[in-house]
């Protein structure tokens, strides 16, 4: 814990960013009747049933001090999607970027591995000297900004809405991050280790003197 909340008090370092991924699945929902438009007198009104159509994993990635998020959808997540989500980021937003300390969670496809599953070893060798891994603790979700940006999504872009296609799942989230990015919405990190002292001292050792 104090090593995630020690990463955010640094101060931002454009050639060493602190970049933060979490995941959700989520369920994909086909209507079975085409809804009716809104009019003066009515809201969109949508038949009370509907039609699972398989589901999809969405992946966030979210830079706590820049204000930059990145959500992408992929039918499910393995080691080999969340390597392949990585290594695009580490060739598009972060070429010239000598480093890159990412906080997740401990999940078994989060792994250095993954990347050899994915990459030539010299290709995925290349990518992991350009990561450095911050894991959050067991219990301890709630330490990734990246979670924070899921759930706000999740109540802008995707509640009480059906989807039913991975491609509309994908436009849609796609078309939120861009609208909250051109906002430059940062994150104001306020939890310091001083106070997971003070306020979480229940989890930490009782040492006798």
């Amino acid at each position: 814990m104090e090593e995630v909340l020690e990463t955010y008090e640094k101060a931002y370092d454009s050639a060493h960013p602190v970049l933060c991924m979490d995941e959700q699945p989520v369920q994909l929902f086909k209507e079975t009747r085409t809804p009716i438009k809104a009019t003066i007198n009515h809201a969109k009104r949508c038949d009370y049933e509907y039609e699972r159509n398989g589901t999809a994993s969405i992946f966030m990635f979210a830079e706590p001090l820049s204000g930059f998020r990145q959500a992408t959808a992929r039918p499910q997540r393995t080691k080999v999607d969340w390597a392949t989500e990585v290594a695009h980021l580490l060739e598009t937003r972060y070429a010239d970027v000598e480093k890159v300390t990412l906080v997740m969670d401990n999940l078994n496809t989060h792994t250095k591995g993954a990347f050899y599953e994915t990459f030539e070893p010299e290709r995925a060798r290349a990518y992991l000297r350009r990561l450095e891994f911050c894991f959050t603790p067991k219990h301890g979700s709630w330490l990734n900004v990246a979670e924070c940006e899921l759930s706000w999504m999740t109540s802008q872009c995707l509640e009480g809405r059906r989807i039913g296609e991975l491609e509309i799942l994908q436009s849609e989230i796609k078309a939120w991050f861009e609208r909250t990015n051109a906002r430059q919405r940062g994150v104001d990190w306020q939890f310091k280790i001083g106070d997971a002292r003070q306020k979480l001292k229940r989890l930490y050792p009782k040492i006798k003197t």
